[in-house]
């Protein structure tokens, strides 16, 4: 016999709400340097966490793990991991970049109290999954999205996040104990902040600006403009 199916209202949110997540979404920021070391209190990195995990995920899977890591002594690991790859990064860039590039500070791993990182169990669900029958990369996809999820929820919070992406995965590995099947997706600094900036710091100083949205947009196929005829993006004003 099915089993009956529950539904619940659906329509927009009032224009606070909507407003508030809009807010949360534009404000968003990648935090390195304005950390506080203040703890993040329990109830507020429950919620966080619990935010991540009403994530999407393809065949409801829920193929993520949450490794909080507090022990100083770990991120310290951690951090000379982040700095020998951020060594050999740095040193792939020409020399006007390369500039740029060490004057960044790329990571708070030791000024941040907690240290997450998201996971991924490639083995979640067993080997035929629901949805991920003909793309077996829609695990790690779904995995952002619990990244995601808990970057906004912490940003209505007041709690900075920073994504630290500079590892060898060997090294990350070696030191949080990850079995061969589990993939480190994002590993991610938390802290209370005072201030954030007020666009993306890598646009503050000069790296890369936001393209504008007409840019990338095509209709029915790719590099087709609303006119149905494909357009020289030159020709495109900015927003």
């Amino acid at each position: 016999m099915p089993q009956s199916i529950h539904l619940a209202p659906a329509g927009p949110f009032s224009d606070a709400e909507r407003d508030a997540v809009y807010r949360a979404i534009h404000t968003r920021r990648d935090v390195r340097s304005q950390f506080q070391p203040d703890p993040i209190a329990p109830e507020v990195l429950e919620r966080l966490l619990l935010a991540a995990h009403h994530a999407p995920s393809v065949g409801f899977m829920q193929p993520w793990n949450f490794l909080l890591l507090t022990d100083p002594a770990t991120k310290a690991r951690v951090k000379h991991a982040f700095s020998r790859a951020n060594d050999e990064a740095a040193a792939m860039f020409g020399d006007a970049r390369k500039a740029l590039y060490s004057a960044i500070k790329l990571e708070g791993i030791t000024d941040a109290p907690v240290n997450l990182c998201i996971t991924c169990d490639r083995e979640r669900g067993g080997p035929v999954v629901l949805g991920r029958t003909h793309n077996r990369d829609t695990d790690l996809y779904s995995t952002v999205c619990a990244v995601q999820n808990l970057w906004l929820a912490a940003r209505a919070e007041g709690i900075g996040v920073g994504w630290v992406s500079i590892f060898n995965d060997a090294d990350l590995r070696e030191i949080l104990g990850l079995p061969e099947h589990v993939v480190p997706v994002a590993y991610l600094c938390l802290g209370h902040v005072r201030e954030l900036h007020s666009e993306p710091e890598l646009q503050q100083r000069g790296w890369a600006q936001r393209m504008p949205l007409e840019e990338l947009i095509f209709h029915n196929s790719w590099g087709q403009r609303e006119s149905g005829e494909s357009s020289d993006l030159s020709e495109i004003p900015s927003l």
